[in-house]
């Protein structure tokens, strides 16, 4: 069975970025695949508390989970105020190819269209250097293109969907194959 570990790259819980990690899980894990997913919000409270990063027992646990792992989704949102940059300190933090024959899928929430290729400039650069094998093209998901029902669940328009199925079904199927190639 592929393992699939996400990193929810927001601070914030409930963040658009968080649950869109979270639905992207869902299909993961109906698909068949097991999943695990740490936060950065608790990576940097750990971090903090710990004396070096080689004491942090939490930056051990997501590193060992990264070694059993066949793919990688990472969620963040990009705004002016973003705190993409936490994410990358936390990303450096791990060994020096902590992603090694990942492939990885990123999920991004932004104020606008504008930060659609920020998922190339920022994410996509420390993920090759910390050796995942393919990082999938992003997915990006402005404000306008999701809001929150009634009971606060997501609801994406008909494009940001579409996409969002695309990706998720691009991972799932980059994952079957690498079974079939260990089957064989």
């Amino acid at each position: 069975m592929s393992h699939v570990v996400a990193i929810a790259g927001s601070i914030s819980a409930n963040s658009k970025s968080n649950e869109l990690l979270k639905f992207a899980l869902w299909h993961v894990e109906a698909s068949g695949f097991s999943t695990k997913i740490f936060s950065l919000r608790d990576m940097l409270s750990n971090i903090l508390l710990a004396d070096t990063a080689k004491e942090n027992l939490y930056l051990k646990q997501v590193t060992e989970h990264l070694n059993r792992a066949d793919a990688v989704i990472i969620s963040i949102p990009f705004s002016k105020a973003t705190n993409r940059s936490a994410l990358k300190i936390f990303l450096e933090f791990l060994p020096k190819k902590a992603l090694a024959g990942k492939i990885v899928l990123a999920i991004a929430t932004g104020e606008s269209q504008g930060h659609l290729l920020t998922i190339n400039e920022v994410l996509k650069p420390v993920l090759l250097e910390l050796g995942a094998i393919q990082v999938l093209g992003g997915l990006y998901v402005s404000e306008e293109q999701v809001e929150r029902d009634k009971r606060g669940q997501l609801l994406l328009d008909k494009n940001a969907q579409f996409r969002f199925d695309e990706k998720v079904g691009e991972l799932e199927g980059k994952l079957l194959q690498q079974l079939d190639r260990v089957a064989v």
